[in-house]
């Protein structure tokens, strides 16, 4: 009599489910075609001599789970580092990979738990790496962390950002603390990787620590403007680029946009945030715009972009010349509206 016998597991225990036969043992699937390659003389003499071998197994689970990974099929791969994990609790691979793959899989609700999964994950993965893999193989292995952490935290972030901003306008607000709590917690994987590898591996891996902490710093500044604190969340960001600045002393960092400190074309324009100009254009900010959801919408989406713009173009002729043309007549007009020119403390 015939019997089929799992190539992972040499279990014989298959049941034919939706036109293909399943091992109950490990979940191992096979086609019509593949069962003809798995058959086996079912006598007990061959029954007696099948001797489950756990390290050719488990070569068998990690090359079918890296064949998920780098074709991007996570719930294939989230399946089979599970049954590695079982099998080898140690294995830095199965214990990162399985946070990893949930988190590809997560929906929009579940974002920040996703996220913070992620960071929580970081140091016993680096624990696991600096105990189990030998010393020369340890830098790829940080590197292929690192390249995931960093494509998890920013896919992550963007569906963050993208699904905040395709919410209605007039209700947006009802949402922005969610969105906050979302994109914080992704910033919060890439200050975590950096914080944590200096700490359990020392400077050794200064250079990828601080590219970490660049993205961090790029992902904190898109959303600061959304942050009630301002200037506590602008002191932590300039706590990194110093950060940064240690190991890559070119470095220049980002101009951070907060509204207090705002009004950048204007800035460029007038050459001061302190002139009659600006200080009109601020109180329309606050006093007018700001009282309003589409005020505050353009409030966001100016302070979103126009720092980036100011830095490519700020220093231009064309820049300065339509753009003191326009805020001339913008300022002009809204002095003769009654608002006022005299020293302004922002709110």
């Amino acid at each position: 009599m015939k019997v089929l016998m799992c190539e992972l597991c040499n279990s014989t225990d298959l049941i034919k489910e939706d036109g293909v036969f399943v091992c109950k043992s490990c979940g191992a699937k096979y086609s019509v075609e593949e069962a003809k390659s798995i058959m086996i003389d079912g006598t007990g003499e061959i029954a007696r001599t099948v001797k489950i071998d756990i390290s050719s197994e488990l070569m068998n689970l990690y090359e079918i789970a890296r064949r998920a990974k780098d074709s991007n099929n996570s719930e294939n791969a989230l399946k089979y580092y599970d049954m590695i994990l079982i099998k080898d609790p140690g294995s830095w691979e199965a214990n990162f990979y399985i946070i990893y793959f949930r988190a590809m899989l997560c929906k929009i609700a579940e974002i920040q738990k996703a996220a913070i999964s992620v960071s929580n994950c970081i140091v016993p993965t680096f624990n696991l790496i600096k105990s189990n893999v030998i010393v020369e193989e340890q830098e790829n292995v940080i590197r292929e962390i690192y390249s995931r952490t960093s494509l998890i935290a920013e896919m992550l972030y963007n569906g963050a950002k993208n699904h905040y901003n395709n919410i209605d306008i007039q209700i947006r607000q009802k949402y922005t603390q969610e969105y906050i709590n979302n994109v914080t917690s992704c910033t919060d994987i890439m200050y975590t990787f950096g914080d944590r590898l200096t700490e359990v591996f020392g400077e050794i891996y200064g250079i990828t620590a601080a590219e970490a902490w660049k993205k961090g710093v790029s992902m904190h500044n898109g959303y600061i403007i959304s942050l009630l604190n301002k200037q506590n969340n602008k002191d932590i960001i300039l706590q990194y680029v110093e950060k940064i600045k240690k190991y890559n002393a070119s470095y220049q960092a980002p101009l951070i946009n907060t509204s207090a400190g705002g009004c950048y074309i204007a800035t460029a324009v007038y050459g001061s945030y302190d002139c009659s100009e600006v200080w009109v254009l601020r109180r329309f900010r606050d006093n007018t715009l700001a009282r309003t959801w589409y005020g505050k919408t353009f409030i966001e989406t100016y302070y979103t972009t126009s720092p980036t713009f100011v830095k490519w173009f700020g220093k231009t002729k064309w820049f300065s010349r339509i753009w003191r043309n326009f805020l001339d007549k913008l300022v002009n007009k809204l002095r003769n509206n009654g608002i006022e020119d005299t020293p302004y403390q922002d709110h």
